[in-house]
């Protein structure tokens, strides 16, 4: 299960660069059924102008599209960076077994950071949460996008 949770992750962080090459926070997100990959996301809240155009919430799109159905009761989450609230009540609302993810987010975790919506038993449904999958290449693509962002920010300060 290990090797397949870090070869899924790894697929997470492809859709990560995506993000991070068009300027988005690099969260990728893929949903996985029976092995195979349903539907992928890449954070897009920047170039959509959408708040909700979240990594997570664009894979289980696509994925429900992809099986013509609401419910991924048997499918797994991998996503490079611990769900925010919204998306981790995307992923209870689609009933998905398992959530991996690959770095603690501190400040919009819903699993272990802020909230605990994954497992919470007040809710209809929990899941099984593997935290930790390639934290360390996950960690980079984060720490990338923000040298970046202080990079272009004190160019702009430079040139006023």
């Amino acid at each position: 299960m290990v090797q397949d949770d870090l070869h899924f992750m790894r697929e997470a962080i492809r859709e990560g660069r995506k993000a991070l090459r068009s300027g988005d926070v690099p969260v990728g997100a893929v949903v996985v059924l029976n092995g195979k990959i349903i539907g992928r996301g890449h954070n897009q809240v920047e170039l959509l102008k959408d708040p909700t155009a979240h990594a997570e919430m664009i894979a289980i799109t696509s994925a429900t599209a992809t099986i013509e159905n609401k419910w991924l009761r048997d499918a797994a989450l991998y996503v490079t960076v611990e769900p925010c609230a919204m998306c981790a009540g995307a992923a209870v609302l689609a009933r998905l077994k398992r959530v991996v993810y690959g770095v603690q987010d501190i400040k919009t975790g819903a699993h272990s950071s802020l909230f605990n919506l994954l497992n919470d038993p007040r809710l209809n449904h929990q899941i099984e949460v593997v935290p930790g999958i390639a934290r360390e290449e996950c960690a980079a693509l984060m720490l990338q996008f923000f040298q970046n962002l202080r990079k272009k920010n004190s160019q702009n300060a430079d040139e006023e």
